[in-house]
C-alpha cells in the first residue's frame, strides 16, 4: 500500500446524496442499476450506474442516502453517461454493499 499526502486526499470530493430515481440497466455487460442522485443545491442532481443488483433493486434504492466521488470526469458506461462514482465494499462473495451514513445527513455533505 502506498501512502498519499493529506492534500491528495482533499482532492477527492466525496459527498452524500439521496437516490431520487433508479431503474434497471439491462443493456449493461453485467447486471447494473442506473441511479439519479440529489447532492443538494451546490452540486445538484448527478447520475451513475452501479453493479449492485445482488443486494439492491431500483425500488430499495430510491430514498436511500449513498456516498459518492463527485469530481471524477464523466465516464461512458455502455449507452449511459456516469457522472459520479458511488462507493461500496465487497461482501463475503465479492458483491457490492453501498456505503451510506448510519444517520440522516444533509445532501451534499462532504466527507472529512
Amino acid at each position: 500500500m502506498s501512502e498519499i499526502d493529506f492534500d491528495d486526499f482533499l482532492k477527492v470530493d466525496i459527498r452524500v446524496g439521496r437516490v431520487i430515481r433508479a431503474e434497471p440497466y439491462p443493456e449493461a455487460r453485467k447486471p447494473a442499476i442506473k441511479m439519479w442522485i440529489d447532492f443538494g443545491a451546490e452540486i445538484g442532481e448527478r447520475k451513475t450506474s452501479a453493479q449492485v443488483t445482488a443486494h439492491y433493486t431500483p425500488e430499495t434504492l430510491v430514498g436511500r442516502q449513498v456516498v459518492a466521488v463527485v469530481n471524477f470526469p464523466p465516464r461512458q458506461i455502455g449507452t449511459f453517461m456516469s457522472e459520479v462514482l458511488v462507493l461500496g465494499l465487497p461482501d463475503a462473495t465479492g458483491e457490492v454493499v453501498l456505503l451510506s451514513p448510519d444517520q440522516t445527513v444533509s445532501e451534499g455533505g462532504r466527507m472529512h
